[in-house]
């Protein structure tokens, strides 16, 4: 990763450490694409009084040479949604080295077209 990756944590209180757990997981995104440019987190509590369900929003975006990857996720669990965003840099990472396989028997090229004839009778 070019620069330290930004966490933006509102609204929550960091006393579990949550902006550092980020931090620590977003640095090993390296590990799946060596390209990222910027990596930026933001970590929110939702809106209004809610006292069950979504405990956050988090929004994630990775900028890298070809464009961006972004996830926008409400967490119910402890799972981050980090994962996520590693999964699409995995995919990024073998498009980008042409590991992607197409499928057998797919046209990549549409098939000409025949000129209509008209039958008389």
């Amino acid at each position: 990763m070019k620069t330290e990756p930004t966490i933006n944590v509102r609204g929550i209180p960091d006393e579990a450490g949550l902006g550092e757990r980020i931090r620590r997981r977003a640095l090993r995104l390296d590990r799946y694409c060596d390209d990222i440019q910027r990596c930026q987190v933001w970590v929110e509590a939702p809106h209004g009084h809610h006292r069950q369900g979504r405990l956050y929003d988090v929004r994630i975006r990775i900028t890298v040479p070809d464009g961006e990857i972004a996830v926008e996720d409400q967490p119910r669990s402890d799972e981050l949604p980090i994962d996520a965003a590693r999964r699409q840099l995995e995919d990024y990472a073998r498009r980008r080295r042409g590991d992607v396989k197409t499928r057998r028997g797919a046209a990549t090229t549409p098939a000409p077209e025949t000129p209509a004839t008209e039958e008389g009778g």
